[in-house]
């Protein structure tokens, strides 16, 4: 596994998730009342002074303000309608502009030329380079990768990939937002379980991770609002 790292002009997401495609894999796991709970208490509140990260990038202002995002439905995976699609996009968006960035969500039509400045979400294997999603400041581009919902849905039928698509949108989407380094609670939407080198992520209870079979919050959490929050202030 490589180390994550942030390359020039781009925020690279999800190199590790492929090596999570097992947990998506396996069969739906029961919980607890205690244990949703608890899960439910870590997405809600935020009562560190500093949000632990893996110290990969940086967080900045978002790209812009407001953050136009353009969807293009072609090359999805069949049974992902353009309906279902968006609505992540806009619930992922809607979310994110709690920390105070405006946001815009509209379909790219076949004939639709993309406006200056937003950023292109589409689906292409070649550009998400093997990972679920990859957001691409540089190119102002978030790639969705079919090829990889694809093997997750070979592999288990019956996982929701609806809550995986929600999950990859709101990780990539948030980079747009300027949260470059990547989480280190294992609850945020923006974090790494690993860093691939023997670290791994923070949760109040590590029984937790066994007991759901993706732990990660498919929406920004408070944390993840709060680091966006602290990382536009200074463009206001």
């Amino acid at each position: 596994m490589r180390a994550l790292k942030r390359l020039r002009g781009r925020a690279r997401a999800w190199p590790v998730l492929p090596l999570a495609l097992a947990a998506l894999c396996a069969p739906a796991l029961a919980q607890s009342p205690e244990q949703i709970r608890l899960r439910d208490q870590e997405m809600a509140q935020c009562p560190l002074a500093e949000v632990p990260t893996w110290g990969d990038g940086r967080d900045r202002p978002a790209l812009a303000s407001p953050l136009r995002l353009r969807y293009a439905h072609a090359g999805a995976p069949a049974w992902f309608t353009a309906e279902q699609v968006m609505q992540a996009l806009q619930s992922a968006a809607s979310s994110w502009s709690r920390c105070g960035v405006p946001s815009e969500v509209l379909r790219l039509q076949a004939s639709d030329e993309l406006p200056t400045g937003a950023v292109f979400v589409h689906w292409s294997a070649a550009a998400s380079r093997g990972n679920f999603g990859l957001a691409d400041l540089g190119q102002r581009s978030l790639a969705l990768n079919p090829a990889m919902f694809t093997l997750l849905r070979q592999r288990n039928p019956r996982h929701p990939a609806g809550e995986t698509l929600q999950m990859v949108v709101s990780h990539e989407m948030g980079h747009f937002f300027g949260l470059m380094a990547h989480s280190r609670r294992c609850i945020d939407v923006t974090s790494y379980y690993t860093d691939g080198k023997g670290g791994q992520c923070q949760t109040t209870d590590p029984g937790l991770l066994k007991a759901f079979g993706e732990y990660r919050a498919t929406l920004p959490t408070a944390c993840d609002i709060e680091r966006c929050r602290r990382a536009n202030a200074q463009a206001r």
